[in-house]
């Protein structure tokens, strides 16, 4: 996938792809409580094992993440919030 061209957030997807595929997902996870973004843990880890690590909701940060999308997608936001 090319970055910034994500439909839809999973809780199986890789953390470090999520991140490539859209730059803009790093301050919401941060947000979250997500802070080691750049480990190698995140080359392999799910947004799901990454939150259970964390002591995050995966469903709420998969919420946030999608909520993203879903307003980027309708033009709501044009991605350059975080720039």
């Amino acid at each position: 996938m090319e970055e910034g061209k994500i439909q839809h957030v999973s809780k199986d997807i890789i953390v470090n792809d999520l991140i490539q595929i859209e730059p803009d997902f790093i301050p919401i996870l941060l947000d979250a409580g997500m802070h080691c973004l750049g480990c190698p843990s995140s080359y392999g880890e799910t947004l799901e094992q990454a939150c259970y690590v964390h002591y995050l909701d995966p469903d709420s940060v998969v919420e946030a993440l999608n909520d993203y999308v879903d307003a980027k997608n309708n033009g709501e936001i044009d991605g350059t919030e975080f720039n």
